[in-house]
This record gives C-alpha cells, sequence and structure tokens, in this order.
C-alpha cells in the first residue's frame, strides 16, 4: 500500500524562501520510478515543478531553474518496498509560484519520461493530498 504525505506549504513575502517535503512509501515492483514535485494554481492545469528519478538524476522547470532545488533520501529498498523524502527548497519566490503543490510518483519508468516536460501528471501512480503555497506581492 502505498503512501504520499506533502508537508511544509504556507505564506510568504515575494524573495521569501520555503520548503517543501514529501515522504512517500510503496510498493516499487522495479527499481525504476519517478517521484516529484508538480503544482496547479486555480484555473491552471497541474504543472511539473522537480522531479527526480530513481537513478538519482533530477529535473526543472525553466521556470524555476536556479531558484528551486530537490534534496533525497532513499530510505529503504528492501523486497521492493520503496521509501523515500524528497524535498523542495524554494528561494526567490514569485507570486506566480503560489499554487497547490504535490508530491507524486510514477512506476517503471525511465528517466527520459521523468522531466517536467515529459512526464504527465495523469499518468502518475501516487499522490499526495497537497499543500498550499502563496506568495505576495
Amino acid at each position: 500500500q502505498a503512501h504520499v504525505v506533502e508537508s511544509g506549504g504556507g505564506s510568504v513575502e515575494a524573495g521569501g524562501s520555503l520548503r517543501l517535503s514529501c515522504t512517500a512509501s510503496f510498493n516499487a515492483y522495479s527499481s525504476s520510478y519517478c517521484i516529484g514535485w508538480f503544482r496547479q494554481a486555480p484555473g491552471k492545469e497541474r504543472e511539473g515543478v522537480a522531479l527526480r528519478h530513481s537513478g538519482g538524476r533530477a529535473s526543472y522547470a525553466d521556470s524555476v531553474k536556479g531558484r528551486f532545488t530537490v534534496s533525497d533520501n532513499e530510505l529503504n529498498v528492501s523486497n521492493n518496498y520503496a521509501e523515500n523524502t524528497l524535498d523542495l527548497h524554494m528561494d526567490s519566490l514569485k507570486p506566480e509560484d503560489s499554487g497547490l503543490y504535490y508530491c507524486g510518483v510514477k512506476l517503471y519508468v525511465l528517466f527520459p519520461e521523468c522531466t517536467p516536460t515529459t512526464a504527465r501528471y495523469s499518468e502518475f501512480d501516487y499522490w499526495g493530498q497537497g499543500t498550499q503555497v502563496t506568495v505576495s506581492s
């Protein structure tokens, strides 16, 4: 059974920083999976922000490059059960960064499909409940 939980959202002024945390545990079945952060603003589609492949490579949306970074810790992979934490460090925040931030996991995926431009949120297997980020100008 999978569990994905986000935390760390809040309100901040433009130029400020926030850190979001995602704790995900799931049956990996294979060693290849994608875990990452998406966000959704009111009236807009969910978009990829920062994703990391199980092979270790991370990728970022152009709109956040140089401002957002992810740090991760693969806690345990045994008997095909994976536990990960994926923190999203957000600096120099802008009002357009506001939205509901979700952490998602997709199984059986190669790195080329684990980038903000290629990953389709509708194909992700597990999601957290989301955490709100509000950046005021």
